[in-house]
């Protein structure tokens, strides 16, 4: 039996990896001193953060990485990073439009993700894992390279919430017998809506730190201490 096809449209995967090249270009270029980065640099950066999502995504669900099947993606990726880079203090300016790109990226790549495991069959669980793994893949992988802390360990935005949320919606919806698409455009919306709420409200997910504060009070109230 043949697997099912599943084609992301050319002009939605190449807005997503466009849009990913700038960001991957405006994170690069608020480096400075000793961390400063050339064209090339910022080149790679774009590239990895455009591209890196969706080719964890393909490598999870173990097919040919599309990123790799056209000219389009590696030279929208480059021409979006370097463009990024040359209008970063343009781009500065519109944080705000920044950041709404942002969550809509974040939903795009979730829900190409989602979308492409449910057609191949995977179970709603693992579908999710995939699509959020798409979503913040390209994330990672610039602060690995960058040798960063990754970002999504950390307390911030919702990053990863906000996806697994849109990607939960996609994945419930499709079952539920909704056409994949306007699963997705509803997906989409709940990534953006979600992340969107999150930087404006400042909303994180509970730190550690009390956990870790109870477990060290627990650990040295057993270790004696000498007194002067």
């Amino acid at each position: 039996m043949n697997e099912p096809v599943f084609i992301i449209p050319l002009w939605a995967d190449l807005t997503a990896v466009g849009l990913g090249g700038v960001q991957g270009a405006l994170f690069a270029s608020g480096f400075r001193g000793e961390r400063r980065l050339d064209l090339l640099g910022v080149a790679i950066i774009g590239v990895v953060v455009g591209m890196g999502g969706g080719l964890i995504r393909d490598l999870l669900l173990n097919v040919t990485p599309t990123t790799l099947q056209s000219n389009w993606y590696l030279l929208t990726a480059t021409g979006a990073a370097l463009f990024g880079m040359l209008l970063a203090g343009v781009f500065q300016r519109l944080n705000a439009l920044i950041v709404g790109l942002d969550a809509v990226v974040i939903g795009m790549f979730g829900a190409f993700g989602t979308s492409k495991a449910l057609a191949l069959g995977l179970p709603l669980v693992p579908a999710v894992f995939v699509g959020v793994c798409a979503a913040v893949g390209g994330g990672i992988l610039r602060d690995m390279i960058m040798g960063l802390p990754v970002a999504i360990m950390h307390v911030g935005s919702l990053y990863a919430v906000a996806a697994a949320a849109g990607c939960l919606v996609l994945a419930a919806s499709h079952e539920l017998g909704l056409d994949i698409v306007a699963a997705s455009a509803i997906g989409i919306a709940v990534t953006a809506v979600i992340r969107l709420l999150a930087v404006i409200f400042d909303i994180s997910l509970p730190e550690q730190r009390a956990l870790y504060r109870r477990k060290v009070a627990v650990e040295t109230s057993a270790i004696p201490i000498a007194k002067p």
